[in-house]
């Protein structure tokens, strides 16, 4: 692994079991990366009640979290999970966070009314998203997350679409590190408008970044659909089975917001899938 990505993965928590969904998928990245977890709180206030009370909660959650890391961390050497905290506004406080120091990875839950400080994980997740962060962002769908999820290996299969743009490339490096450590099937998808005479060039283009990654230990294939290109991501992700959507957002930026851009808007909306968004 590059040793300049994710030393830490962070994980916002508001004090909800829905928030708690992240926290498998944030552990067996850990372990088998090598990064630290950061459990990360934004609170209202450090004058209420509702601040002191939060404290016993997040032993807890530190307590449980180390258990899960150290099944996965074997050869990986000691991972460690600290707390951080912040005051104010939930989004702001993770984006605060986030952005110094070491490039990291943020792993949150999508919806959810929190029972601490009574935010919306849903409103915070999508003003995290939108935001100028230059951190990739794991969103982890409370709907379809499983009670048992702890119990097996979360990430096996990934699907990564590719529009043949250098954009679209930048998430590439982040699935690379994170399929090798924890040696996962990567399919490419390509999705064209109609049918026309480009498709050999398509078929090469992939297939010389199935090459690429199979060059570096990653089991790889690819496909080529003609239609909508969101449709044609969450259907295959949900057809294949895959643990996860890794793409890049390159919408153009306006003032303090960043556009998902039409495709990835659509797949975080409809998708059943978790979503790694990179920023491009």
């Amino acid at each position: 692994m590059n040793d300049t990505m994710y030393k830490k993965i962070v994980v916002p928590l508001d004090g909800s079991p829905l928030a708690e969904v992240a926290l498998p998928y944030a552990e067996e990245l850990a372990g088998k990366i090598g990064s630290e977890i950061v459990l990360l709180s934004v609170l209202p206030s450090e004058e209420t009640e509702e601040y002191q009370n939060h404290y016993s909660y997040i032993e807890k959650i530190v307590e449980m979290t180390m258990r899960q890391v150290k099944k996965y961390s074997e050869g990986h050497g000691d991972c460690t999970v600290c707390t951080a905290t912040r005051v104010g506004n939930p989004a702001e406080g993770i984006l605060d966070y986030v952005d110094r120091g070491h490039l990291c990875l943020v792993v949150m839950a999508t919806h959810g009314r929190s029972g601490l400080s009574r935010w919306a994980i849903g409103s915070v997740a999508d003003k995290v998203v939108r935001s100028t962060t230059r951190q990739p962002l794991l969103l982890i769908r409370a709907k379809g997350a499983h009670p048992d999820i702890r119990a097996k290996r979360i990430f096996k299969k990934a699907l990564l679409p590719l529009d043949g743009s250098p954009e679209s490339e930048a998430v590439l490096p982040v699935i690379t590190t994170i399929a090798s450590s924890l040696q996962m099937e990567v399919t490419l998808l390509r999705v064209l408008p109609k049918a026309n005479g480009s498709l050999a060039s398509v078929e090469n283009y992939l297939q010389q970044w199935c090459r690429q990654l199979e060059e570096q230990g990653i089991p790889s294939r690819y496909e080529v659909r003609i239609g909508a290109p969101a449709d044609h991501i969450i259907d295959l992700a949900d057809e294949a089975a895959c643990d996860v959507v890794a793409m890049s957002t390159h919408g153009r930026a306006i003032g303090n917001l960043w556009p998902l851009g039409s495709t990835a808007q659509k797949v975080l909306l409809g998708g059943n899938t978790p979503l790694l968004l990179v920023r491009a």
